[in-house]
């Protein structure tokens, strides 16, 4: 089991950080700094570079900590936060991800709570610092808190969409 566990984590857990990478700078395909605030900006969030910065920067926390089983509380927290944000804005297209739906995210938050349940396994820095096991719980704080956050910022960041022009008579 400790070995599925850590597969799983290095893989959602890599992948989430390879993500914020790509939000910030031009490595693993990325677009930069410009095109990361270019994303959020079409994608109607204010902020800018600070946007992309916060979102990437969140990516790569919790992803770096979800693969290193450090804090998997905590990681599984920024995980379903930032992906909640990716969620909300691709509602719109429906779940399939061929119709650039939110079935990745919603994957990828199903998989961080279920980290914070199940917990980072043997081979994991929380098991080797004594951190472990952690109550369940955690899990369902985890994906509150990351819900709520995630929710947040984006009733905080998202712009409202521009009214229509009130017709002349």
């Amino acid at each position: 089991m400790d070995t599925g566990i850590l597969i799983l984590r290095l893989l959602v857990g890599l992948l989430v950080a390879g993500h914020g990478v790509q939000k910030i700078s031009s490595h693993l395909g990325g677009k930069g700094l410009e095109g990361g605030t270019e994303e959020f900006r079409a994608d109607g969030f204010r902020g800018g570079a600070l946007t992309a910065l916060a979102a990437g920067g969140g990516q790569i926390g919790s992803g770096l900590l979800l693969a290193a089983g450090l804090l998997t509380p905590l990681a599984a927290t920024g995980t379903v936060g930032v992906m909640t944000v990716a969620l909300t804005v691709k509602r719109h297209n429906g779940l399939w991800v061929q119709d650039d739906g939110y079935e990745y995210p919603l994957v990828l938050i199903g998989t961080a709570v279920a980290l914070a349940a199940t917990g980072p396994g043997a081979w994991s820095l929380d098991a080797a610092l004594g951190l472990t096991p952690y109550p369940l719980w955690w899990a369902a704080l985890a994906l509150a808190a990351g819900l709520g956050s995630g929710l947040l910022a984006r009733l905080v960041l998202h712009r409202a969409p521009a009214a229509p022009p009130i017709a002349e008579r």
